[in-house]
């Protein structure tokens, strides 16, 4: 919500139109009509159906909404698709659907860098992870754009038990700075990659 994500996965030109989350939230309902309308179709993947903030909006374009308004969009896309995946921020103190995402999710996957920011960060978050509310058992715990020269063990003092292990990848890389993620991965430095994501797939949805 902090930071429009759509521009930042694909070009503008790849989507068929552009409708924005905020004007599903900013309804005093909301209805599988309503989210329908303000879904945006990929040109070339056809079943994939994207909702997020647009180029220039923030929290505050809209008006505010509710845990429950966004407790009732989340049950409505449970409706109208069969995987529904939300990409959460990690300041859920101050994000309410993150937040709420969190509590509803049938599986959790808590994705840390390995930088000593990033572990610094989760270590001061950890306390509002452990309240009963967030259910630690859907927690799945990634080590995720894990680099050589990174040890893995540091990030597993902190988290625990890893059950994945996400490398890093330069072709990923350039993509993100591209902002063209949904670009084929073709390199040979992507291939640890892509198997790790194959694991989480199977491990996750059961594909």
């Amino acid at each position: 919500m902090t930071a429009p994500m759509l521009p930042c996965v694909c070009p503008p030109s790849d989507l068929e139109c552009e409708k924005s989350l905020g004007s599903i939230l900013a309804a005093t309902h909301i209805t599988d009509t309503l989210i329908k309308q303000n879904c945006v179709t990929h040109k070339r993947y056809r079943h994939l159906l994207l909702i997020g903030m647009l180029k220039g909006e923030n929290v505050f374009t809209y008006p505010p909404y509710t845990p429950e308004l966004a407790a009732e969009l989340i049950d409505h896309l449970r409706d109208i698709a069969p995987h529904v995946i939300i990409d959460c921020g990690s300041h859920i103190a101050n994000d309410i659907l993150s937040a709420v995402a969190l509590m509803e999710a049938d599986s959790v996957l808590r994705l840390v860098n390995c930088d000593l920011k990033s572990i610094s960060y989760l270590s001061s978050q950890l306390p509002l992870l452990k309240d009963n509310k967030w259910d630690a058992d859907k927690q799945c715990k990634v080590a995720s754009n894990l680099k050589p020269h990174q040890a893995s063990e540091h990030i597993e003092q902190v988290l625990g038990d890893v059950a994945f292990k996400i490398p890093h990848s330069d072709e990923l890389e350039s993509q993100a700075l591209a902002g063209d993620l949904f670009r084929d991965l073709a390199l040979g430095d992507s291939r640890g990659f892509r198997r790790e994501i194959g694991k989480i797939s199977q491990e996750v949805f059961g594909v």
